[in-house]
């Protein structure tokens, strides 16, 4: 049994949260009457903090073939009819972690599309929430509640946690009411559940189920070490895989969510890749891991910092970046101004710059373009006021005239291309890119398309 350390991690982070009862001084694990171990104390100091959240909205039910391409060629966009929006209600869980202002942390998938949020305290308390801010691409939103007598759970600092370590699941499964599970840390750093999203999961085998969004995940320190967020249930239901948005992460988005009310992300203007054990042979380099650069925009702060095609990113403020992944999370983090320090190699030699984080604005076009390969349809360059801007990369289709190529083969205004290709597939991060890929075509070719959530490809003749 892992006795409980009575000392606070100091980890810089932005909301140090204030309870109606201290959780600094939590009693090591057991009950001193009749020497069994017991986790009862520490739940009882931290269960008010936990909340459940539900949610009133609208649901869009489309018929099976509703938006699909090959029959809208046929019968045009308004040939097969959309149902009625209907009524939708969802259950979810919440964290406080800020009693004084009534600050609550929960998924962004639980409040989306929500017309009224209804938070209840384990008391019975129930209050109207309010949303500040959400951000899809981390799952993360922050609501905010008018009460008193709150508990709010401390921030811990997820980039301690180890595998093996031990966490408790606490939270609203199948609106049964609070529930509490235990188990360890099963793996760090997991992601590929969502291409536009960033992830940087903590993977627990702790039970959590439908409903257990965005309650907390937490050490025995009593601390909150994630956001409980994703499972991975091919039965409907916990099967010992279960995934937490670490605090960290979560941490820097509600900074960005009080002070802007949404995240603006920034970029460094660079395609990035990941390099293969077989990659690092060849390059001779004496490394595990890395974020191999494949390409620098023009005009971008990655240019002007004077990063070059080949170099490989290590480190980030002296933080190790051992994949693509890496880099983007913690680029994707960070606010527009924000000043960095890239380690990096080139050459097989280790060198640092510095780059400032700029807005997309700042050194990609929004100006929309024509492509002869695709008549009839102009493309720009994903903007800040884009939906999909910050969690995609791709190539917007600005508008498609009627009767044109383009809108045969099935393009869409809106649409993002996200790749093209022919037996190959290439990535296609912005409008010159696509230029490029496209002028190498000869005969057919794919364009892989982002439409409304949906993914798929369109062949183009």
């Amino acid at each position: 049994m892992k006795h409980r350390i009575v000392a606070t991690l100091s980890c810089g982070l932005l909301l140090a949260a204030t309870a109606s009862s201290s959780l600094a001084q939590l009693p090591f694990l057991g009950n001193e009457a009749n020497g069994k171990p017991t986790l009862a104390p520490l739940i009882k100091e931290v269960g008010p903090a936990v909340v459940s959240v539900y949610v009133e909205g609208e649901a869009q039910t489309v018929t099976p073939f509703f938006n699909d391409p090959l029959l809208e060629r046929f019968f045009g966009p308004q040939g097969v009819p959309q149902v009625q929006p209907q009524p939708r209600q969802g259950a979810g869980s919440g964290v406080i972690i800020d009693a004084e202002n009534g600050y609550v942390i929960t998924n962004h998938h639980v409040i989306a599309e929500a017309n009224a949020v209804n938070v209840v305290l384990s008391d019975g308390r129930q209050f109207e929430g309010e949303i500040v801010g959400s951000d899809q691409g981390t799952d993360i939103a922050l609501l905010k509640i008018e009460a008193d007598n709150l508990t709010a759970l401390e921030l811990g600092d997820s980039d301690s946690l180890e595998v093996g370590d031990f966490v408790l699941a606490i939270g609203n499964p199948f609106s049964l009411g609070q529930t509490v599970t235990s188990g360890i840390v099963s793996a760090l750093g997991r992601g590929g559940m969502n291409a536009d999203s960033y992830e940087d999961f903590i993977q627990t085998d702790a039970s959590i189920n439908p409903g257990n969004s965005g309650g907390a995940l937490i050490d025995l320190d009593g601390q909150l070490v994630g956001i409980n967020s994703v499972i991975i249930a091919p039965a409907g239901g916990n099967v010992g895989i279960g995934f937490a948005v670490p605090s960290n992460m979560a941490n820097a988005v509600v900074r960005q969510l009080l002070e802007n009310g949404e995240v603006r992300r920034g970029r460094l203007g660079i395609g990035i890749t990941d390099l293969s054990p077989e990659d690092i042979a060849d390059f001779g380099l004496d490394i595990d891991g890395g974020a191999y650069i494949s390409s620098v925009e023009q005009g971008s702060p990655a240019e002007r910092a004077g990063l070059q095609p080949g170099d490989v990113v290590i480190e980030l403020d002296g933080k190790a970046i051992d994949s693509s992944s890496d880099l983007r999370n913690a680029v994707g983090l960070m606010p527009v101004g924000s000043t960095v320090t890239l380690t990096y190699l080139r050459e097989a030699a280790r060198r640092d710059v510095q780059v400032t984080i700029a807005a997309e604005s700042e050194f990609a076009s929004a100006s929309t373009v024509t492509i002869e390969q695709l008549s009839g349809a102009q493309f720009r360059n994903l903007g800040p006021g884009d939906p999909q801007y910050g969690r995609v990369q791709g190539v917007l289709v600005a508008s498609v005239a009627e009767g044109s190529a383009a809108q045969r083969s099935g393009l869409m205004a809106g649409d993002v291309i996200t790749s093209a290709g022919a037996r190959a597939r290439y990535a296609v991060r912005d409008v010159a890119t696509l230029e490029q890929v496209l002028a190498q075509m000869r005969g057919a070719f794919a364009l892989d398309i982002l439409r409304e959530g949906r993914r798929f490809s369109l062949i183009i003749r």
